[in-house]
């Protein structure tokens, strides 16, 4: 039996890039079965959080979610679904706030079960816990997705990843890799363009490796294809490896419409740690790989992920990852400190980081990190830059346009709301907190 028009699904997304393209294909189906979608702030008939579980603080952000989900509506069904659902089905499905549990391998049958909710037990709820599977693409503004909105597209390249680091969750919640077909891909791609959406993000767990599995395709072929035959204005890759980034895959970047900002986890400084993480890179084979990016698009945002206080971190290795960091100079740094997840190697390493030392080194790796975000904001000042508007928005009182450059810096200016959804270049003219001023060059 179809649902009516006028029952309303709200969509909270944690987490990474790849969980908010399968929260976009979440969000589609539901549209497509003949729900509205709303914010999560606002009332739904059914509450979906789409989880991570990268660190133990994932895991308390999502079920803190979900609590507050039950709360705002009682009579709702809240949906816990994600990495953490993959992960831990059975401790989602104990807490009297869920109704319904669906891991990654179910993501694509979501709507059907949310459907099947209201007439007894439901593959994937208390009485079977899902396993779970995934989808195509997401507009995002916060954490959320949001009706209306046409400026970025999540588009999914793969799933998976076979790396198997030492620290990582993901290979137990996403599976083996495995690629989506570049005739998938290229379509996605064209109708997204034809919605309307100037950028397109591609994402994945291990997008370096796409195509390995299909003949005659790699990802600097699928770049090409898309660059040549999409129509797309801007495409941004989310993340690689850099032991993944050549030269021959870089000279893409001639072409401006690949976005010059490049997302490389660096992790560790120290070969020693790098080696008990299981990475694929030394410090070394790390910073000859900037060095390679920042040839080849010498304007280039670089962005990182650090691990503090994994097993086994003495003094030393943390000295040497706080020099690498200075000697790359990131544009952003996303700092963790290690967080044990069950079935993961790590998790049975010693010795543990006392609690206070991992606190210091936390604050010292977010002090370095601020600096150089800091540093990097006001170079770009009094250059000129391609901006895309995606939203207005009132800062002081005043109605202000906010918008991403191409190297991924946020710019509010004082122009019109008509260029929402628009590319124009803007000269950056000064700064307010983290963000930029610019106006329409």
């Amino acid at each position: 039996m179809a649902s009516t028009p006028e029952k309303r699904v709200s969509i909270l997304t944690h987490g990474c890039k790849l969980n908010q393209s399968d929260s976009d294909a979440l969000a589609r189906g539901f549209q497509d079965a003949g729900y509205s979608i709303v914010g999560p702030s606002e009332q739904a008939d059914v509450y979906v959080v789409n989880t991570c579980t990268v660190t133990h603080v994932a895991d308390r952000k999502a079920r803190r979610a979900l609590r507050s989900a039950r709360r705002r509506d009682p009579s709702a069904l809240v949906v816990a679904t994600g990495c953490y659902a993959q992960r831990a089905p059975a401790a989602l499905a104990d807490m009297p706030e869920v109704d319904l549990v669906a891991g990654n391998r179910d993501k694509d049958r979501l709507v059907e079960l949310v459907r099947q909710a209201g007439s007894g037990p439901v593959p994937g709820s208390r009485d079977a816990i899902g396993q779970a599977a995934p989808a195509p693409s997401i507009v995002r503004r916060g954490n959320q997705a949001r009706r209306g909105a046409r400026c970025r597209a999540m588009v999914k390249i793969q799933e998976g990843c076979d790396q198997v680091c030492a620290y990582c969750i993901v290979p137990t919640v996403r599976g083996r890799e495995r690629s989506i077909p570049p005739g998938h891909i290229l379509k996605t791609v064209r109708r997204r363009v034809g919605e309307g959406f100037k950028e397109v993000v591609l994402t994945g767990t291990q997008l370096g490796t796409y195509g390995f599995d299909i003949p005659g395709t790699s990802l600097g072929d699928m770049l090409d294809m898309l660059l040549r035959e999409s129509g797309v204005d801007r495409l941004r890759v989310s993340s690689l490896q850099p032991q993944e980034l050549t030269r021959g895959l870089l000279e893409l970047w001639r072409d401006r419409r690949l976005c010059p900002h490049f997302h490389m986890p660096l992790q560790s400084g120290s070969d020693r740690v790098l080696k008990r993480m299981r990475r694929r890179y030394t410090a070394r084979e790390y910073a000859d790989a900037v060095e390679r990016v920042r040839s080849a698009a010498p304007d280039a945002s670089i962005t990182a992920d650090v691990i503090v206080g994994f097993p086994g971190e003495d003094e030393d290795d943390f000295r040497q990852s706080m020099s690498l960091v200075k000697e790359v100079g990131f544009a952003d740094l996303h700092v963790f400190p290690y967080s044990p997840r069950p079935g993961t190697s790590a998790a049975y390493m010693g010795p543990r980081v006392d609690a206070p030392t991992v606190g210091r080194r936390m604050s010292e790796m977010l002090a370095l990190a601020r600096v150089q975000a800091d540093d990097f904001r006001t170079a770009a000042l009094g250059s000129v830059r391609p901006v895309l508007w995606e939203r207005s928005s009132l800062r002081e009182g005043r109605p202000m346009l906010v918008g991403l450059t191409d190297n991924y810096l946020r710019v509010v200016a004082e122009e019109p709301a008509s260029l929402v959804n628009s590319v124009t270049p803007a000269r950056l003219t000064g700064r307010l907190g983290g963000e930029l001023l610019g106006e329409v060059a």
